[in-house]
């Protein structure tokens, strides 16, 4: 080999080392799909190649970090991460995130999934799926590895480089990254509830060694160990390990949340395809694993599926039903979509208009039903003909039924908003909470009916933050600032109209 290639060659002077390690906790069930489609389930949970233990690749994880850093701030993300795919002259990312498994052998939930269609409101043809999802409280050992060179071209290179890790990390520890797919539906919320710190400087011996043998002090005569910082807030672990950057960090997300507190007027019911036991009723409601324990929930994909053809039907309301590429504009803007490939007028509008598949801007987040009743009711079919009962047609379902205390909470975030969408979403907010939009099945028969009791809504925009209220006080409801919500409504009414 030419030694004068190796001299010359542009190497990397890599003379600082920072290893960071934290204890992901899974909040909602997670599905990191495998891609496999020879199972008995559609979207199989991805799975180490040796114990049947969940595998959470380290190429999701800077997906989503990646991300969460870009719509943060818009800057140290591609001195961060590295350059795209498409970029040439990209630099390699000096960020090493290590592929995780599972702390325990998996526990999976499963879950089945529809399309339905929005003008027969029944199930669409060959559209039903399932998926396999990680149970909450699932537990990944997380690694990352940061390296530092020298670049006396570029002073503040370290800081910045500190200062996108935190900002990044800082969001995965307060739960605002979801992992896995479908996260604008509630499935891969997260959090960090520990964290490890380690800076190493290669320029100092005791440091080199001490990385060297980080892990594997087993091996040498005369361990050489380096005591990591220790805590559950990233930022003040990063500090209490000597590294220094800047803490004031600018939000530009933009975004509108709605937190809402809602009880039953009515029995719910979601069907879940998977019973607790062998002996439950024909149709039982949905219910995931929280703590330990089977709980109701209200999921996100129902919950979206209702919103968007109720959205649908106030578009098409206001604008008396004669603009229909109005209606499909707003609609996908905000819901997301995917083109149809069996609706050739869908294609021909999404080729001319250049347009590829979108994902939603509305997150709708999984809702656990507190207090709740569980009643198992029989009924039968009738024959039409003889006003009879029909043989064979005796059936039990196993709804949730409200007594006092039962609620739930709703929690909507719609990305970059619009003045005439979040106006939309007042209105899907409601005919929720007057009870005219119900969810769940069997709606037909008076089931899934909500009742609104109190919601708190945050708009941020242009880094100004504003927060109205509304409570329902005994008959009455008290808005805090009913103009400007109106405003807003009326903004939707004005751009379906011009």
């Amino acid at each position: 080999m030419d030694c004068n290639r190796i001299n010359n060659r542009n190497q990397r002077k890599i003379y600082k080392r920072i290893i960071i390690r934290g204890s992901l906790v899974l909040d909602t069930p997670t599905c990191l799909g495998s891609g496999d489609t020879d199972g008995n389930i559609d979207l199989q949970i991805l799975r180490d190649s040796i114990e049947d233990k969940a595998l959470l690749m380290g190429s999701s994880i800077a997906g989503a970090l990646r991300n969460y850093l870009r719509e943060y701030q818009n800057s140290d993300e591609f001195s961060l991460f590295g350059g795209l795919r498409t970029d040439e002259d990209g630099d390699q990312s000096p960020l090493i995130i290590n592929d995780a498994i599972s702390s325990k052998i998996i526990q999976p939930e499963l879950r089945d999934s529809v399309k339905i269609d929005s003008v027969t409101r029944t199930a669409a043809d060959k559209a039903k799926y399932d998926l396999e999802l990680l149970q909450a409280d699932t537990e990944f050992p997380l690694c990352f590895e940061l390296l530092i060179e020298e670049k006396p071209e570029n002073p503040n290179y370290e800081s910045s480089l500190l200062k996108g890790l935190a900002i990044a990390l800082k969001g995965l520890e307060k739960g605002e990254i979801s992992l896995g797919i479908k996260k604008h539906r509630g499935f891969g919320r997260c959090h960090v509830k520990e964290w490890q710190v380690w800076q190493f400087d290669l320029r100092n011996a005791s440091d080199r060694i001490a990385w060297l043998t980080l892990d594997h002090s087993w091996s040498t005569d005369t361990p050489c160990t380096k005591l990591p910082s220790n805590g559950a807030s990233i930022v003040l672990v990063m500090k209490e390990a000597g590294l220094e950057f800047p803490e004031e960090w600018e939000d530009q997300r933009e975004f509108c949340k709605i937190h809402a507190t809602f009880t039953l007027a009515s029995p719910l019911l979601i069907r879940s395809g998977q019973a607790s036991s062998d002996k439950a009723p024909d149709v039982v409601h949905l219910k995931s694993r929280r703590n330990g324990e089977l709980k109701p929930v209200l999921s996100g994909t129902s919950l979206a599926g209702v919103l968007r053809h109720r959205a649908e039907k106030i578009v098409n309301t206001l604008t008396e039903c004669k603009k229909p590429l109005v209606t499909k504009r707003i609609i996908k803007e905000i819901f997301g979509f995917v083109p149809d490939k069996k609706d050739q007028s869908e294609i021909e509008d999404i080729d001319q208009n250049n347009e590829k598949a979108k994902a939603s801007r509305l997150i709708v987040h999984e809702s656990i039903i507190e207090n709740y009743t569980d009643l198992v009711q029989n009924r039968i079919a009738i024959d039409r003909f003889t006003g009879g009962t029909l043989h064979g047609a005796l059936f039990n379902e196993q709804p949730i039924f409200p007594k006092d205390g039962t609620h739930l909470e709703l929690n909507l975030e719609l990305r970059n908003p619009e003045d005439y969408e979040i106006g939309l979403l007042l209105l899907l907010l409601k005919d929720l909470w007057t009870g005219d939009l119900p969810v769940g099945g069997t709606s037909s028969i008076g089931r899934g009916r909500l009742q609104g009791k109190n919601a708190a809504i945050k708009l941020r925009r242009e880094g100004k933050t504003e927060t109205f209220t509304i409570v329902q006080s005994s008959e009455n409801l008290v808005v805090s600032d009913a103009k400007s919500l109106q405003d807003f409504v009326s903004a939707l009414n004005e751009e379906v109209n011009k």
